[in-house]
């Protein structure tokens, strides 16, 4: 029994190895059945109407650590996806002038070197606003690093373009189509209604610091510190804009569309299905809700369909269990995988509102087909000495957009009563 576990153990794990994230996961998964151990104790006390204070918050406890492990476990993945930093032998040799002319700008500020390429290449350039544009590699690192902490960009579909602006036509309806004979005469079909979307990419930005002992730091590989500095901020940004971005200078989050009853539902409106009760599940078989989301979407979506929601919803559906006491919910089957709720995974997106009246905090679906990110080709960087004396920063921008591409592969959970 893990009652006597300590809670704090998170504080003082190190994330440097393989042992510590086998031992993280499994710890995590020991966590997860003193968790079922406690809240069955606590459905037993509430159908005996007598539920014990000390249960309820041994329960609390234990789904506050199973998020902090998962944290945990996370991070420990990202950093097992990272490079070693250290210097890169691998560089393809096509590119390797320009990697070099970059870190030289990097370190000391010299861009002679760039300036030849963009002479000789046009693409290496800087746009109006300064600064270079990133070698590939390191471009690539960035959309790596993205895809693998940016929890809607890690299901949604990704597209790499060259202009400011996406456009994508959609058939609204299909051509006619019947049944005809081998010899028959064919009647000519309808031509189908076309519409367009637009994706329009806008101006994301990081500034990191730097001192000069890094800069002047010949082992310390500098691709790898600016990824592994602007990561986090790129990700934090574009996870709140994916969910409730309004379009302007942003990508457009899946959320800010307008949202019909499911019976209701047309082109370019996101459906949604009631709870039938204010701000919370039905207390009897809420499990039934989530059921119907989940077969409310077409089978050809289902497929590949993902949960998104907050930590703090999660950690509600994670006590709720099935007509033969099965938990919904159930951890991870591997090391670095997702959680699993009835059978699809969970995606934890912590910018999706919390359980209220009238909010939205569960969405259901197929975000590979349903919602679509635009990266611009390009990061670039402008080395700036002068505005934070002694240090260094580098502004650092990419250009991103995003939308939803396919109206029937997303649904969503509302909790109210209609």
């Amino acid at each position: 029994m893990t009652e006597t576990m300590n809670m704090g153990v998170l504080e003082s794990k190190s994330v440097a190895g393989d042992s510590d994230f086998t031992s993280a996961f499994y710890e995590f998964m020991n966590t997860f059945e003193a968790f079922k151990q406690e809240n069955d104790r606590r459905m037993r006390d509430i159908e005996r109407r007598s539920a014990d204070p000390l249960t309820l918050e041994k329960v609390d406890r234990l789904s506050d650590a199973l998020d902090e492990q998962k944290r945990l476990i996370d991070r420990l993945v990202l950093k097992k996806a990272r490079p070693a930093l250290g210097r890169d032998g691998g560089a393809p040799l096509v590119s390797l002038e320009h990697k070099q002319a970059f870190e030289n700008y990097i370190r000391t500020g010299d861009d002679r070197l760039l300036r030849g390429l963009e002479e000789k290449a046009m693409s290496f350039g800087s746009g109006k606003d300064g600064g270079y544009v990133v070698p590939e590699e390191l471009e690539a690192e960035i959309g790596k690093r993205l895809a693998a902490i940016s929890p809607i960009r890690s299901i949604a579909a990704v597209r790499q373009v060259s202009s400011a602006v996406l456009k994508k036509p959609f058939a609204v309806s299909g051509p006619a189509t019947g049944w005809v004979g081998e010899a028959a005469s064919r009647l000519e079909t309808d031509s189908s209604t076309l519409d367009e979307l637009s994706f329009p990419t806008a101006e994301l930005y990081a500034m990191p610091a730097a001192t000069a002992n890094l800069l002047e730091d010949s082992v310390i590989d500098l691709d790898a510190w600016i990824a592994s500095e602007i990561e986090t901020a790129f990700a934090e940004q574009e996870g709140t804009a994916f969910v409730h971005g309004d379009g302007a200078n942003k990508p457009r989050g899946f959320l800010n569309y307008p949202q019909v009853e499911e019976g209701n539902w047309s082109w370019g409106k996101v459906s949604y299905m009631a709870t039938g009760v204010d701000g919370a599940l039905p207390n009897g078989n809420p499990a039934d809700v989530l059921i119907d989301l989940v077969y409310g979407l077409k089978a050809g979506y289902r497929q590949n369909a993902s949960w998104v929601m907050n930590r703090r919803t999660q950690a509600m559906l994670r006590k709720l269990k099935d007509g033969d006491g099965n938990y919904l919910w159930q951890p991870p089957a591997t090391p670095g995988g997702r959680a699993m709720l009835m059978g699809f995974p969970v995606v934890e997106a912590e910018d999706m509102p919390n359980v209220a009246t009238d909010a939205t905090p569960i969405a259901f679906g197929d975000f590979g087909r349903g919602y679509l990110v635009v990266d611009r080709m390009g990061v670039r960087v402008l080395r700036d000495p002068y505005s934070a004396k002694p240090y260094v920063l580098f502004y650092t921008t990419k250009r991103v957009g995003g939308g939803i591409q396919n109206f029937e592969a997303i649904k969503l959970l509302k909790f109210s009563a209609s």
